[in-house]
């Protein structure tokens, strides 16, 4: 729109760069802004300065947190023989919404896809590593989307992993083909849980 008010379209641009926000929707949610109660959008305004300058990256696991390590990691009723290693931090949370898992996570911050210019080293590769040496785990859960990139860094973790002792499973595949964990419903991750297989 472009006879909106230039703090508007500012507005607008800066919500645009979230994700799922397109061009319209941006405007839309700026024109709502600027016309809502003055409250609101300070309490709005606050309430995204206290999100970010009080949340953390947990130290062990990469998930989100008020204080590092998180709850989950330091939570002693865990099974600490289980790690699920999953893309985003969004992915913790639903698995922790279905109820079923009760071990540990590893955030890794994403996927390997070398189209995109993303390799080991830009995922929390070494951290896992790391975690793994120290020899408490005795199954690693690739909880990886179903896609290219997904099956390509389960692949590669997979390879990575050398503990004969170690066992390295997967998610079963009841999950959304081409998509990832924050699309299954509880009862499809807890069934795609209880059915994950060996990947060597």
């Amino acid at each position: 729109m472009s006879s909106l008010p230039e703090p508007v379209r500012q507005l607008s641009a800066a919500l645009g760069q979230l994700p799922g926000i397109g061009p319209r929707s941006a405007d839309r949610l700026a024109l709502h802004l600027v016309q809502a109660d003055p409250g609101l959008v300070q309490q709005l305004a606050q309430a995204l300065v206290d999100g970010r300058a009080r949340t953390v990256t947990c130290a062990i696991c990469g998930a989100l947190a008020e204080a590092s390590p998180c709850p989950i990691c330091s939570d002693d009723r865990r099974d600490r023989s289980l790690v699920c290693v999953v893309e985003r931090v969004l992915d913790v949370i639903s698995l922790e919404k279905s109820g079923t898992y009760r071990g540990l996570y590893h955030v890794l911050g994403g996927k390997l896809s070398p189209l995109n210019g993303v390799g080991p080293e830009d995922l929390r590769i070494a951290e896992l590593q790391r975690r793994l040496k120290e020899g408490v785990a005795r199954e690693l859960i690739l909880a990886l989307g179903s896609d290219v990139e997904g099956d390509a860094t389960a692949a590669y973790l997979a390879k990575l992993v050398v503990a004969p002792e170690l066992r390295v499973s997967r998610l079963a595949q009841g999950l959304p083909a081409g998509s990832g964990l924050e699309f299954a419903d509880e009862l499809t991750l807890t069934r795609a849980l209880e059915g994950r297989r060996d990947v060597r």
